[in-house]
Order: C-alpha cells, then sequence, then structure tokens
C-alpha cells in the first residue's frame, strides 16, 4: 500500500468553548497536555507512526501559538514528499465565512485536498487520547470495498447516550446512526456479535473516505457536520462500514475530561501510557535540562523538563516544563502548565513566575506563565461547580487560572 495516497485531515475544532479559558488565548490543538504535549501531537503521531505523512489541520480561532508548534516540531525533511500543514479560515472569492461544522470545514478546503491526489482520505478529531495505526483502519476499508468507513468503540448502556450509536447488520454494514440517544431508544440499536456488557458501537468520530466518495458526498449534501448530518445521510446511500477498536480512547476536549485525564497519566501504571517505543507521542525538542529537587516530597505526579522544586509537597499532579515552585508550597491534584521561559533574576514584576512560598493549590489547572503569589491558596473555597471572573474560571469544580495571570499575595479562591 503506498503511503502517500493516504491524506489525514485533523479538525482543530471552533472556538474551544468547552475547554475555555484554555482556550482563551491559543487554539484548542495547542492546548498543553501531560507536561510537555500539546493536543494536536496525539493525533498527528498516530499519522507518522502509521506512516502517513501528508497531513492538514483544520483550524480557525487563535492559531499564533499552533502554527508555532507545528512549524518548529514536524519538519518532515527536504528529502519527504510529506507535510504538515495548517488551513485556517479564511475568506476567499467562494467563501466569505467561518466554518460552520466539521464537514464545513472539509468543504471549504476541497481544493487543497485535490492537490494532494490521496485515493483515501482519513478525517480525524483533534481532542482524542489514544494510540491507534491507521494503516489497520485503512485496510478495513479497502478489505470491506466499502465507501466510507467509521472508527468504533463498543461501549455499554451507560456511556453509549453521550456518543453517536451505529447500528450494523449481520454482514457488518451500517444501517443506523443516532446522534446521543435517549434510553429508550437503545434497546434498538444494539448490534450483532457484540459483547452483552458492552453491546452498541459508539462513533469514535474518525473517518476514512474513499476520496472520490468525500467529494460526491459533500457536493451532494450541503449540511455542516459529519456526525450530525453527512454520515446519517450516506447511510443507505453508500457503503458505510466500521473498524472495530478496543484500545484506550478518551475525549479530553472539556475541563473535567482534560483534568482528570491529565491526573491518570501522572500515576506509576496509567490507562494510556505514553511511553511506547514503537508508536510514540512526538512534541518540540526543547534541549531542558533535567528539573532540579531539593528535599520535597513527591507522589503519583508526572514532573516535565527543566523545572526547578525546592521544599514542596506535591501529591497527584502534573508539573509541566520549567516550573518554578517555592518552598513549603503543597500541590494536590493539580495541573501546573508551566511556563515558555524562565525569568531573570532581577526582574520588576511584583511577583516571580511560578508558584509561590507557602501556597497551596488544590484541584486546580495553572496555565502558562503565570505568577503565583506567597501564601496563596486556589481551593475552590465555596465548592462552587461553575463560576466566571476576571481572574479566574471554574469548570466541573475545578479552578482555572488563565495564562499571563498575576495572583497577588495572600489571595484567596
Amino acid at each position: 500500500m503506498k503511503t502517500n495516497q493516504i491524506l489525514a485531515v485533523i479538525l482543530g475544532g471552533g472556538k474551544g468553548s468547552r475547554l475555555y479559558p484554555l482556550t482563551k488565548y491559543r487554539a484548542k490543538p495547542a492546548v498543553p497536555f501531560a507536561g510537555k504535549y500539546r493536543i494536536i501531537d496525539v493525533a498527528i503521531s498516530n499519522c507518522l507512526n502509521s506512516s502517513i505523512n501528508k497531513i492538514y489541520i483544520l483550524t480557525q480561532f487563535n492559531t499564533h501559538s499552533l502554527h508555532r508548534h507545528i512549524y518548529g516540531t514536524y519538519r518532515l525533511g527536504r528529502f519527504m514528499e510529506g507535510f504538515v500543514d495548517i488551513l485556517a479560515a479564511q475568506q476567499t472569492m467562494e467563501n466569505t465565512d467561518w466554518y460552520q461544522g466539521t464537514a464545513d470545514a472539509v468543504r471549504k478546503n476541497l481544493s487543497y485536498i485535490i492537490d494532494a491526489r490521496p485515493q483515501w482520505t482519513l478525517i480525524l478529531s483533534g481532542d482524542h487520547l489514544y494510540r491507534m495505526n491507521y494503516q489497520e483502519f485503512l485496510a478495513t476499508h479497502i478489505s470491506n470495498g466499502a465507501d466510507i468507513t467509521i472508527a468504533v468503540k463498543p461501549v455499554g448502556q451507560t456511556e453509549a447516550s453521550g456518543f453517536g450509536i451505529l447500528q450494523v447488520d449481520g454482514d457488518g454494514w451500517v444501517t443506523r446512526f443516532v446522534e446521543k440517544p435517549a434510553a429508550e431508544q437503545l434497546a434498538t440499536l444494539v448490534s450483532p456479535n457484540l459483547p452483552d456488557e458492552t453491546p452498541y458501537l459508539a462513533s469514535m468520530g474518525i473517518y476514512v473516505f474513499t476520496t472520490k466518495i468525500l467529494l460526491s458526498v459533500l457536493d451532494e449534501n450541503p449540511r455542516d457536520d459529519f456526525g450530525k448530518h453527512i454520515i446519517p445521510d450516506a447511510i443507505g446511500h453508500y457503503r458505510v462500514a466500521t473498524h472495530r477498536f478496543n484500545g484506550y480512547w478518551k475525549d479530553i476536549g472539556t475541563i473535567g475530561s482534560f483534568f482528570n485525564t491529565n491526573l491518570e497519566l501522572a500515576g506509576l501504571n496509567p490507562p494510556f501510557n505514553l511511553i511506547e517505543e514503537r508508536a510514540p507521542i512526538f512534541t518540540r525538542a526543547r534541549s531542558l535540562p533535567g528539573s532540579r529537587l531539593k528535599d520535597c516530597q513527591v507522589s503519583d505526579t508526572m514532573l516535565a523538563d527543566g523545572c526547578i522544586i525546592e521544599e514542596a509537597v506535591i501529591r497527584q499532579a502534573v508539573i509541566g516544563i520549567r516550573t518554578v515552585i517555592q518552598r513549603g508550597a503543597r500541590i494536590e491534584q493539580a495541573v501546573i502548565m508551566g511556563a515558555d521561559y524562565y525569568e531573570r533574576e532581577h526582574t520588576n514584576e511584583p511577583v516571580p513566575l511560578g508558584i509561590g512560598e507557602n501556597s497551596y493549590i488544590m484541584r486546580a489547572i495553572i496555565d502558562k506563565n503565570v505568577r503565583v503569589g506567597k501564601n496563596v491558596q486556589i481551593v475552590n473555597r465555596e465548592g462552587k461547580q461553575e463560576y466566571d471572573s476576571e481572574l479566574y474560571s471554574i469548570r466541573d469544580g475545578i479552578v482555572v487560572i488563565p495564562k499571563n495571570t498575576l495572583v497577588s499575595d495572600g489571595t484567596i479562591i
């Protein structure tokens, strides 16, 4: 199989409102993740590990940080035919609107897809955590003689109502699709040959199209979204198959899921292992030194490069690159994203970068370049589930301090 016949299109999402305020200054795919990565690294790494090296990323909001990360990381070399390019929403003579949905985003970039001349087009979501060999996915598509193939994961009744559920017949062809079905619909959506505990097939939002079929479908159907419109309407008119995936897969596109997944990865035996020599997750090589710790108590923690931590207690946390934590600080169940640079010793800033002396942070996300002063408490003292202010936001009971924020000495949140 010629890998130059496959094109991957990664959907970067819209405003990223589910991850706000982490998306206040950056596109959703550029949100830092697991200490040193960006969310987009997962989908790109899966492509490269699957020998797919023609990759477009579609996005439209706050793209500067994403551009910098992509072009500073994924340089495939002058002797390769491949590319990793960002296609940001732009006005043309034919189109003057923002992307209205996933299918609309692809439709408005069909000229680039045609220029790449792929026989097959892989449509991916940019906010999921999983490891998949897309060559196996494509092999399923080809062996079935399908026009469209959807990656699916078997799920149980409690999970099913949160997904788009596909139903297949005895030959494996998709006969029905229901987006987030109500409880009373589930009994009619069971697919054959599945375990009793996971009798439903949930769409992963990952598709392979034979490219000529993709062009036809988007021309025939002017609607905006693959999951809500294009795929359901294609059933019965095109050969729609499924590729069953049984590995780890998690949507990290909400604050709650993002936070919990980060903390899961910090454990000694995480459900998704970033350490996989045959299929690594790639990211930018920063040439940072190893982290330095003095008299610290650290447990269940993922510690990235270049940190300086003194006499701190850290439990169940992700500590990002270049994080500075002063003596007496206590961090519990927190994601600290670190900093983009080291601060000079002599500065006029009232609060230095990082976490100040004797500060306490619990169940919080501290974005990059945040300055937390001395004796600060970020603990959601009032137990709010949802809240917004100029200084911070609360989502799913988790306090989020946006990028570049200054939290003054003695502040209690």
